[in-house]
């Protein structure tokens, strides 16, 4: 069984070859990243990186500020698109693909079609975004196949709420935000009656704060009294689930679908299964924020995966930069005991900030211990976002996002680190600093050891805090370990969230013995992470010491195969070894 190793990227800033961005540049100034871009060679470099499944956001068409009209594309108001480039979640067609992607841009889903293809033979999945609950603010799809009608074509426009209406109406007010909709370009944007603004803003009279660019999908809740209104089935729904069925027939692999808690569970509980029907391997990641809320939807909604932010991601920040104790980690595997190998976890995505920001860690070399333990906890997915393994801090005013400690998604950009790394087509370290070349093979291996270790990608998990909690030689706010473990692989996992080296005592309980079947004795062995040799003293309640390195971690495999003459002593020493 293979654990999901997932890269996000971002298509058009991934391979932008531009150097010297300028902010709010258009795509004629900052250039863009194209599917075409994604050669064999380019491929098996992100699949080097021990990735098994590309994320790339921004596939589908969005609202944009850039012309497209002589290849027959509506063009968009300006005054509702956020930055030159567009969200990549305000939809405008949801059966084309963003032309800025292509290099023929009349040959544009030609392209994507064949992108699909070099990923397979590459040997990874690739998914895309659905966005079900908002699109643009002006949908119109130019590509629809035959028969099928643009959301909101036959609204009631005169009701607020009305089951098989696509949008929300206020009625009787005109859109009128906080800002200029006649700021930019030549005809001021109207529109009477106001719909919905995307994140539940069911006022004419919405902010620049507020998802202004979108406007809320109608699946047969009415927001008025909280009644809801699912059968027979909505016409939204019927739409939604021709465009899923759509996408798996381009041959992708799978969803990342956005805030699926904005749209009513039960119409995941009756899609889904529908998709699977016809394409049963195809995946379903759900972002969501509610830890109530996660089993309903794994069980009831049928997702495959869900994100775990508000859970262990918030918990590793918490960790790194409020002086939360690393203690409390024990807390997010059992909040998600029995589904946690259903959870997707990351260090970073488009939404968060990047680590090695000053919002965040403030410099990349300090994640390999939350790195290990979101990548290494479960079975579970996990992601990494691209420039991630390259240490990008997200420090460029890119325009509309402008600094924000994040690397923007509404803007036509460029990153050095990537460049450098992508090297014109010939992909690899010649180009990258000392400092990145190391980052990356860091990643790598920690990547890479997920499926190449059976005790990650197959096997059980362990806690072993709560018999350190009061062990002398034990700091219980800066240590955290646990052992994984699958027939005769086993894996002593510990790292120290501290800014100083520690020789770490870890009590390995009798019933940990007795489940993953570990050999008692001594045993000298290697540190997966940086080829450190170990001596480590396995007997039932008794401390072993394993060093441990400021902001580092040990991986150390306890090889049945072995140990030597049992020995009882407590006081063994790690072999004297260098920190990285």
């Amino acid at each position: 069984m293979e654990k999901l190793i997932i890269y996000q990227l971002f298509p058009r800033i991934f391979s932008n070859p531009t150097e010297n961005c300028v902010a709010w540049g258009p795509l004629q100034r900052n250039g863009s990243g194209k599917f075409n871009d994604f050669t064999p060679s380019l491929l098996s470099g992100i699949r080097d990186l021990g990735v098994n499944c590309i994320w790339m956001t921004g596939v589908i068409e969005h609202a944009t500020k850039t012309d497209f009209s002589k290849y027959g594309i509506t063009p968009d108001n300006p005054n509702v698109v956020k930055g030159e480039a567009g969200s990549p979640y305000a939809i405008k067609d949801y059966y084309d693909v963003d032309p800025a992607l292509a290099t023929k841009v009349d040959q544009r889903m030609e392209e994507f079609e064949a992108l699909v293809k070099r990923v397979h033979l590459a040997g990874m999945k690739l998914i895309i975004d659905f966005v079900p609950n908002h699109t643009a603010r002006q949908y119109h799809s130019d590509k629809a196949p035959a028969g099928i009608e643009d959301f909101g074509k036959h609204d009631n426009i005169h009701m607020n709420f009305e089951r098989n209406n696509n949008y929300y109406y206020i009625s009787n007010q005109q859109f009128y935000p906080d800002f200029d909709l006649s700021a930019e370009g030549n005809t001021p944007y109207v529109e009477f009656p106001a719909k919905a603004t995307g994140n539940d803003c069911f006022t004419a009279f919405c902010n620049k704060n507020d998802w202004y660019e979108t406007v809320k999908l109608n699946y047969g809740h009415d927001y008025n009294d909280h009644s809801d209104h699912f059968y027979p089935v909505p016409d939204t729904w019927l739409k939604m689930l021709h465009i899923l069925r759509y996408w798996c027939s381009k041959g992708i692999d799978g969803f990342r679908c956005d805030m699926v808690f904005m749209v009513p569970l039960p119409f995941w509980h009756w899609a889904i299964p529908q998709v699977k029907a016809t394409y049963p391997d195809i995946l379903f990641i759900g972002e969501i924020y509610d830890i109530s809320q996660y089993r309903p939807f794994l069980d009831y909604g049928c997702f495959d995966y869900l994100y775990d932010k508000v859970n262990l991601y918030d918990t590793l920040v918490g960790i790194e930069t409020k002086g939360w104790s690393a203690a409390q980690l024990t807390g997010c595997w059992q909040t998600v005991d029995g589904i946690g190998d259903r959870m997707l976890n990351f260090l970073e995505n488009h939404d968060e900030v990047r680590f090695a920001s000053k919002a965040y860690a403030g410099d990349s070399m300090r994640v390999v211990p939350s790195l290990v333990v979101s990548a290494m906890i479960s079975k579970g997915p996990f992601m990494i976002y691209y420039g991630q393994e390259l240490g990008e801090k997200g420090e460029e005013n890119e325009g509309f996002a402008g600094e924000n400690n994040r690397t923007t998604i509404f803007d036509y950009w460029s990153l050095s680190c990537l460049r450098r790394w992508i090297n014109k087509g010939n992909w690899g370290d010649t180009q990258l600093t000392p400092h990145e070349r190391f980052l990356r093979n860091l990643y790598k291996k920690v990547l890479t050891l997920c499926n190449a270790r059976k005790a990650i990608c197959e096997g059980e998990f362990f806690d072993l805090m709560y018999v350190n909690l009061r062990q002398p030689g034990f700091n219980p706010h800066s240590h955290f370990a646990f052992l994984r473990y699958k027939d005769d692989d086993i894996l002593l996992i510990v790292v120290n969230f501290s800014n100083e080296s520690a020789t770490i005592q870890v009590n390995i309980p009798a019933a940990a013995f007795t489940m993953a079947h570990i050999p008692i004795g001594t045993l000298t062995t290697r540190d997966l992470l940086w080829d450190r040799h170990y001596k480590v003293t396995l007997t039932p309640d008794m401390a072993t010491s394993v060093f441990v390195g400021p902001a580092d971690a040990a991986i150390i495999p306890l090889e049945r195969n072995t140990p030597t003459k049992a020995k009882t002593s407590a006081k063994s020493k790690t072999l004297p070894v260098s920190n990285k």
